[in-house]
């Protein structure tokens, strides 16, 4: 294990470093796990749990909860210990969550360690963000952002795939101790990471939980993040409506897309202003949006999850990247933290509100709306983004 200090930026332009490698694969492994709970948690608490849809729906959310409250808490700590300690704690409190899982005592057990399993998540997510700020190249850093997201993507693409597998092989425990041993391996490969302390750690103010400059930058990334929860909560059903038969189809075109554009766009960030890019993707998210609102078929929707994940392609690591361009080296740790809580807020109250409006005047009108908080997103980042004239104020004299 190593413990020395890693300077606030690597002194080289090299992206593709050992330690760049391990943490995505870490997160590959760690996501991977987070994926085959998503497929295995609703079918074990409907089935050997005995509960029922709303059962499940307390238990999946459960999870959230105590993620985002715990966010702030885990930017501080990554800032003071190291994003090492942080994405350990993580990785080996998941394994152990998802150890346990088989021998949950109904659907409160099940409730208590979905509880347990956010608090892995704000660990180990604040810090990988934060990592990755740590060990990219500045000049590299929207790259960066692009490439390591794909750990996260692919996990949760994979994980669910993982998992039906596992149960078919075995049964849900099996399935559970497979997410638990991709825990672990994620906690293995993070040890050999280096430390990712800040050189100057004193000067994270000890109560700073928020960081207050950022939020600003969080409010633009909000908005994108509510037009993703948007297609994910209601892509499937409006599918239905419109006579789609493989009603998954429209978030695999989304995931596909945002996969292979990461990859084949990873270095714009770093060539375009980051706020003007990110303006640019909103602007991509609510048309994709105004597409499904106004073309009700099948064409529509799918064009318009396409047009979506474009935008989505580029927004997270634009915003990262103004995120971090404007927080010290000893408070990226606080800035993900803050940032990642926005996630979280986005994906939780954005369907539930966008939901009422679906229930009043159908999903289209829920896309309309989707629409109009992208754009309203766009027109903010771009002001965000406007350039700071400085004003000089004359003497009385002349």
């Amino acid at each position: 294990m190593h413990t020395t200090t890693l300077p606030t930026r690597p002194t080289s332009e090299r992206l593709f470093t050992r330690a760049f490698v391990l943490l995505t694969v870490a997160e590959l492994a760690y996501f991977s796990a987070n994926g085959v709970a998503i497929y295995t948690l609703p079918l074990y608490v409907t089935g050997p749990i005995g509960s029922d849809t709303a059962g499940a729906g307390i238990a999946f959310g459960a999870f959230a909860v105590s993620a985002l409250l715990l966010r702030p808490v885990a930017g501080w700590c990554a800032d003071r210990w190291g994003r090492r300690s942080l994405l350990l704690l993580g990785a080996v409190i998941a394994g152990l969550g998802l150890f346990l899982m088989p021998y949950a005592a109904g659907l409160g057990g099940v409730i208590t360690l979905r509880l347990v399993l956010g608090v892995a998540e704000a660990a180990f997510m604040v810090a990988a963000f934060a990592a990755v700020a740590d060990l990219a190249p500045a000049s590299r850093l929207g790259e960066a952002i692009s490439y390591n997201s794909l750990g996260l993507y692919l996990g949760l693409a994979l994980g669910p795939l993982l998992g039906e597998v596992l149960v078919r092989l075995g049964d849900f425990r099996t399935a559970w101790l497979g997410a638990a041993a991709l825990a672990v391996l994620a906690a293995a490969l993070v040890w050999t990471l280096p430390s990712m302390r800040p050189s100057t750690p004193d000067v994270v103010r000890p109560r700073q939980l928020i960081h207050w400059a950022s939020v600003p930058i969080c409010l633009a990334f909000l908005a994108s993040i509510v037009a993703m929860g948007s297609l994910l909560a209601f892509s499937a059903l409006h599918a239905t409506e419109v006579g789609l038969r493989n009603a998954s189809l429209p978030l695999v075109v989304y995931g596909t897309v945002v996969v292979v554009g990461r990859v084949a766009f990873a270095r714009v960030a770093d060539r375009v202003p980051p706020l003007g890019l990110g303006a640019a993707a909103l602007a991509a998210m609510g048309t994709g949006a105004a597409v499904i609102a106004t073309w009700t078929a099948p064409q529509g929707l799918l064009i318009g999850a396409g047009v979506m994940a474009t935008g989505m392609v580029f927004s997270t690591p634009a915003f990262f990247a103004a995120i971090f361009a404007r927080t010290d080296p000893a408070e990226r740790g606080v800035a993900a933290g803050t940032a990642t809580a926005f996630i979280d807020v986005g994906v939780a109250a954005g369907p539930i509100a966008l939901g009422f409006g679906a229930e009043v005047r159908g999903i289209p009108f829920a896309f309309a709306l989707t629409a109009m908080v992208a754009v309203l997103g766009s027109v903010w980042a771009l002001w965000l983004a406007r350039p700071r004239v400085p004003v000089v104020v004359s003497s009385p004299a002349g």
